[in-house]
């Protein structure tokens, strides 16, 4: 198993499938029945094409694409597999997230992908040029979706679900 979680982001059906065959990597949700394929795999007869969502898998590191950055919102309906291979966490079309920034002079990430940070537990620390250590806690309780290197700057941007 990778370190990394597999993302699988909702596309058309035509992106997945093609003459009955998975075209690569994809999760195929119809009702209540999922149906996770390679590439090459055959669509079992039960799938109906109308009704199903189709996931596609895609560069981990893309998910923020998946994100309003202003709103938080999720823009798709989405799958995150972590590490394990056994914990999946579903991010629907229009949930809202929680972004949160650690930036400061040093950084040290405290919480990873698929952790659950309860309010008031740090999840990141940052150190003052002064050499002053402050710990960054969530507002709410919920559970670390993604962890984004901020490209154009040495910062982190925490995606957070929150509890309901």
């Amino acid at each position: 198993m990778s370190d990394i979680p597999r993302l699988y982001v909702e596309v058309p059906a035509g992106e997945c499938v093609e003459n009955g065959r998975a075209r690569r990597d994809c999760v195929v949700i119809s009702g209540n029945i999922e149906v996770w394929l390679k590439e090459n795999d055959e669509i079992p007869d039960f799938i109906e094409d109308e009704s199903s969502k189709y996931l596609a898998c895609e560069v981990y590191d893309r998910f923020y694409n998946h994100v309003d950055s202003i709103t938080g919102e999720m823009l798709a309906d989405v799958v995150l597999v972590l590490p394990d291979g056994r914990t999946r966490i579903y991010l629907k079309k229009g949930d809202k997230l929680l972004l949160l920034p650690v930036e400061g002079f040093t950084k040290t990430l405290i919480a990873d992908v698929g952790n659950r940070v309860r309010k008031g537990d740090a999840f990141a620390a940052i150190t003052t040029r002064k050499g002053e250590v402050h710990y960054l806690t969530p507002p709410v309780s919920g559970t670390v979706v993604f962890i984004d290197e901020v490209t154009n700057s040495p910062h982190y941007v925490y995606y957070l679900l929150p509890e309901e």
